[in-house]
């Protein structure tokens, strides 16, 4: 029961694979962010300009206000639009990097077990409570490990229902505003 020089080769090229796999996965998202970013700054600066442009151009104090709450609507939207496009990439990023996360423990619980039952054929007699102890307590971090993914992907399902209602609220209240 030794390593061998492959299997050491293979963990390593897995572990290395795995990395790059995650790098890639968070310079997506950044690479998503930025240019969400940058398009939201330049909208606003372009509807900055045409909101200064046409405030002042009001003849009067009604027409003031009544362009001020006509242009507040349209930022909120967008405010919005843009709030829930961020939640999305988190969102997906975060759903990518939980495989990621499931796939590997998969793959180390399955090594580990593989180990163990290569020990066992070599331990000597009377070991076997201390296997049973061993393979026990994998089974219980298991259990756990799934609890807690069951936990995070319930939350993750609850915030998302979250952001769908504060998004409509805010919709709603953009609309009243506009209408009234």
């Amino acid at each position: 029961m030794y390593v061998t020089p492959e299997q050491i080769q293979a963990a390593g090229k897995a572990n290395v694979e795995t990395v790059l796999s995650l790098a890639a996965m968070q310079f997506a998202a950044m690479e998503k962010l930025a240019t969400l970013n940058a398009n939201a700054v330049k909208s606003a600066f372009e509807d900055s300009l045409s909101n200064t442009r046409a405030l002042f151009g009001a003849k009067d104090v009604q027409e003031f206000m009544n362009l001020q709450s006509t242009l507040a609507t349209p930022a909120v939207e967008k405010a919005i639009a843009y709030s829930k496009s961020v939640y999305e990439v988190a969102s997906e990023t975060n759903a990518e990097l939980s495989k990621v996360a499931e796939k590997r423990v998969a793959e180390w619980n399955e090594n580990f077990s593989s180990l163990l039952d290569k020990a066992v054929k070599n331990a000597p007699a009377g070991s076997d409570v201390a296997v049973a102890a061993v393979k026990s307590m994998i089974a219980a971090a298991n259990s756990a490990y799934d609890n807690m993914a069951k936990v995070a992907k319930q939350a993750t399902e609850i915030a998302e229902a979250n952001v769908a209602a504060a998004t409509e609220t805010a919709k709603g209240l953009a609309k009243v505003k506009k209408s009234a």
